[in-house]
């Protein structure tokens, strides 16, 4: 991947939706797509496993503001699983640590074993994982020999969808919550077919309004940057993009103004309760508020303080 273009940062600001490559860490793409825009400072919205490919949303500038939010987005997956073998990762990465010889199931166990995780579940998160146990990543414990004792988590699995099934090899469709880990889903799943399993393949496709078509590649982003920033930036979404679907708040000079300063404004009775999007008098893009039951409207997250007579953060 390349390296810096430049020695000085930019003020740019806004997304662009990598289609991450397998074998790279979610990190080095974030560093990889900072160095070519230039940027002060990017983030990604969850990172993927190396294995993994797909939709890997990178910040760049103010729009990091907004990684949170689709931290907490609805996100859609293409998976392959293979049944027979579990392995200390739970995908295809790891080293293969226990074998069944269960049967084959008939097609209506798999039916009916998919259809008993659609919904609200609870998932014990892998030992390869990102989560801190008394401050150290789980990973680097699991690396380790180490393995501990993992809270259940609740998370939803809003679709389920069988793709194609070679026995032992099954690809499915998932659209589930954040937090969800796909590893565990598919050693979850293995366990109610009475065998064990692990993930070979494992592709995002969505993540909140985002979709696979929206993507680029690295080398592609790579070839543009050679043309210059201009072409780079004609691949960045507004960070607003993001909310897509929020009820949306339009705001006067002195709304806005008052916002800035920390100060909640009267809410206005065709404003919708609960998190909105503002936007000031000149249509621009302002950042997140709350209507509350009061009949307050308060800031949450802003975004664009110049434009607000405020210094950036």
């Amino acid at each position: 991947m390349a390296h810096a273009r430049a020695t000085g940062r930019r003020k740019v600001a806004g997304l662009v939706l990598i289609d991450k490559p397998s074998g790279a860490s979610s990190n080095r793409v974030l560093q990889t797509v900072k160095q070519l825009f230039a940027a002060e400072k990017a983030g990604h919205t969850g990172s993927l496993d190396p294995l993994a490919t797909g939709m890997l949303p990178v910040c760049l500038g103010s729009a990091t503001k907004v990684a949170g939010l689709l931290l907490d987005a609805r996100k859609s997956y293409r998976v392959t699983a293979s049944f027979g073998a579990a392995t200390d990762t739970g995908d295809a990465d790891g080293a293969v640590i226990a074998r069944s010889a269960a049967p084959q199931p008939s097609p209506d166990d798999i039916t009916a074993a998919l259809a008993g995780f659609v919904g609200s579940i609870e998932q014990i998160p892998p030992m390869y994982s990102a989560l801190k146990h008394q401050g150290r990543r789980l990973y680097s414990l699991a690396r380790r020999g180490e393995e501990v004792e993992r809270k259940a988590r609740a998370v939803t699995i809003h679709l389920l969808e069988p793709e194609a099934i070679e026995w032992p090899t099954m690809r499915f469709r998932v659209e589930c919550s954040k937090g969800t880990y796909v590893r565990s889903l598919v050693t979850d799943l293995a366990r109610a077919l009475g065998t064990l399993g692990h993930v070979t393949a494992l592709r995002r496709l969505t993540v909140g309004p985002y979709s696979e078509a929206q993507m680029i590649g690295i080398d592609r982003l790579e070839a543009m940057a050679r043309d210059g920033f201009e072409a780079l930036d004609r691949t960045l979404l507004p960070p607003d993009t993001a909310l897509d679907g929020w009820p949306t708040v339009m705001l006067d000079a002195e709304q806005a103004q008052r916002l800035s300063h920390g100060q909640p404004i009267p809410a206005d009775v065709s404003w919708p309760a609960g998190r909105v999007r503002l936007y000031g008098p000149e249509r621009e893009f302002l950042g997140v508020g709350n209507v509350l039951a009061s009949g307050e409207l308060r800031s949450q997250r802003l975004f664009l303080h110049e434009q607000l007579g405020e210094n950036p953060p």
